[in-house]
């Protein structure tokens, strides 16, 4: 660390430099903008630099460096575990959140610090989308470049078999642009590397056609859960691509907070063919129902889950569904730890993600469904009770399991899941590229690559 004068001097040379804003540990806002989606996360990092444009990052990312600073990125905040940057400096790009749609090239270029709901408002008058999220606030750099798996999925691939070019800034504050042709190695290292290898400004994805997307959301009372899950196992198997959707338990309103088995059936097209395919899950006794088109930004929204809470999540790859399966999957909702948005979610994978391109570190395309418990809490008290379902949730399905791992849906696991998400036989290449671009580990936080 530099010496206390030179980081006073430094400090405020980039207060003076920067169009965005710098947050020291005494200034007023500070508490603020350190604050981070999940509320178990507590940390204070030494500066924070809310970035207006690249020009500022290339300006943070020097600042850091001179005074032997590591550095963490934020796009939305909406990880799960939050860096440990005590003491680092924090690139926040939220600031960054311009989205530019190109309708005739059928692409799309979302600034790093842009959310899922800044891209599918801006491609939606167009009648196109790409990939995003479940949720809205999710950020669209970090959920890109760890893979991408969400609602258009199955129908239009991963949303980093998207991707189309990347400007970045990298450890040693230089502006480079990586696709096939301009620095092809480390445009195949962001297909999955996520962070480690700079700071992602701006991203260029492609586009495809979406008129029309309708979904059928059914609630049914829990003890229909095992016949939901089949019907809807056999509508995916035997459906289009187009067809995708979750099978989750939740809870009812606070005046209830009763258990309930919910379904979501998704499809890239209109209401006639969606009901067609809907026939099984309608004919099965449920509570309520909503079958109609919507605009595919709207049902992203679904997703969200309440700020200001205490969360934790993780996944599990699975090979098949069969039923002993089902019926362990339904089992494990009994124990569902608090109301406040906890659920447990089963989610179809193949279609186009498994006829994406091999050649990617992102190793689960096999993989048929994905298990993603996912508790959310307020009391401090329930945090040993909510964390230890999740984990639990986990372990009775593993002997399904792939093996392979979803990086953007798991949060600090430890080095060998990290492996798994990156793909085992990836790895020496992807710490090549590291060493390449970030030979000093600057960037070392969530997942993270060590140089070779």
């Amino acid at each position: 660390m530099a010496p206390r004068s030179k980081a006073r001097t430094a400090l405020a040379a980039l207060r003076a430099d920067l169009a965005g804003d710098v947050f020291a540990p005494e200034d007023p806002g500070y508490d603020q903008a350190r604050t981070v989606f999940n509320a178990m996360i507590d940390r204070r990092p030494a500066v924070i630099a809310q970035c207006a444009d690249a020009a500022d990052v290339v300006r943070a990312v020097r600042f850091a460096r001179d005074l032997d600073l590591h550095i963490a990125v934020r796009g939305a905040g909406h990880g799960l575990v939050g860096a440990r940057v005590d003491g680092a400096l924090v690139v926040d790009l939220r600031r960054m959140h311009g989205v530019t749609v190109d309708p005739a090239a059928e692409a799309v270029r979302v600034e790093g610090g842009a959310t899922m709901s800044d891209l599918d408002r801006a491609t939606q008058p167009y009648g196109l989308a790409t990939t995003g999220a479940r949720a809205s606030t999710t950020g669209v750099g970090g959920f890109v470049l760890g893979g991408g798996t969400g609602w258009l999925d199955r129908a239009f691939g991963l949303a980093v078999d998207n991707l189309i070019g990347v400007e970045l800034v990298t450890a040693d504050a230089e502006r480079v642009h990586a696709n096939a042709d301009e620095n092809p190695e480390l445009f195949w290292a962001l297909h999955g590397g996520g962070g480690n290898f700079g700071i992602a400004t701006a991203l260029t994805l492609e586009l495809h056609e979406l008129p029309e997307f309708s979904v059928a959301l059914l609630l049914c009372l829990p003890e229909s859960g095992p016949a939901v899950v089949r019907a809807f196992r056999e509508i995916i198997r035997d459906g289009p691509d187009e067809v995708g959707g979750a099978v989750l338990y939740l809870t009812g309103p606070p005046a209830e907070f009763r258990l309930l088995c919910g379904v979501l059936l998704t499809y890239a097209g209109g209401e006639t063919g969606l009901r067609g395919l809907a026939e099984p899950l309608l004919a099965l006794p449920h509570e309520s129902e909503i079958v109609g088109t919507l605009p595919y930004a709207d049902v992203q929204c679904t997703g969200d889950a309440p700020a200001g809470l205490r969360n934790h999540w993780s996944a599990e790859c699975l090979s098949d569904l069969p039923d002993d399966l089902v019926d362990l999957f339904c089992a494990r909702a009994d124990g569902l730890p608090v109301a406040n948005g906890s659920r447990h979610v089963l989610f179809p994978l193949g279609g186009a993600i498994a006829t994406g391109p091999r050649a990617y570190p992102v190793p689960y395309r096999d993989a048929a469904w994905l298990v993603h418990p996912f508790a959310c809490w307020a009391d401090p008290a329930d945090d040993g009770r909510a964390t230890a379902w999740v984990r639990d949730a986990c372990a009775e399905v593993r002997p399904w399991s792939t093996g392979d791992v979803c990086l953007n849906l798991i949060g600090d696991e430890g080095p060998e899941r990290v492996r798994a998400g990156l793909g085992a036989g990836n790895l020496l290449r992807l710490e090549k590229v590291k060493r390449a671009y970030d030979p000093d580990n600057v960037f070392r936080f969530d997942h993270a690559i060590e140089p070779v």
